[in-house]
């Protein structure tokens, strides 16, 4: 009870002691915003159906005609993953990327087809400063 009463008188001290004071905006510094040009390119091959064979060289393209200045000298990851149901998501090997490193402006990039299984679902997916997933396509032995 005594703890109570104690509590209380505190909590009306404090109150009283607060008091609103206006701020003078005048003399505040001006905060500019930051903008963060968010670049998400159309991946363009592969295309829907397509057949990679494993070991072989393959070239994925994305569509670099509108990237923003800021990004001009960002560079990407590229990931093989497949999403056999929508639902569950893409399943991305990060472990192993297919390229690293490689210019986002350059629209282009090549390496060699993984050994991996048989999928009709497989799906790459183009990270910058964004990820964009590839139309599903075919890796065979």
């Amino acid at each position: 009870m005594l703890f109570t009463k104690f509590t209380a008188l505190l909590t009306v001290l404090a109150a009283a002691a607060v008091q609103a004071t206006p701020i003078d905006l005048s003399l505040q510094p001006i905060i500019q915003p930051i903008i963060d040009d968010v670049y998400s390119p159309d991946i363009t091959s592969p295309k829907v159906g397509d057949l990679w064979t494993v070991g072989q060289n393959q070239t994925v393209t994305w569509d670099a005609s509108k990237v923003p200045q800021t990004n001009e000298n960002s560079t990407g990851l590229l990931l093989l993953g497949y999403e056999d149901d929508p639902s569950a998501g893409e399943h991305l090997d990060i472990k192993d990327p297919l390229a690293v490193g490689f210019p986002i402006s350059a629209g282009t990039v090549s390496f060699t087809v993984p050994n991996v299984t048989d999928r009709s679902d497989y799906i790459v997916v183009l990270f910058g400063d964004s990820g964009n997933a590839s139309p599903k396509f075919t890796i065979s032995t």
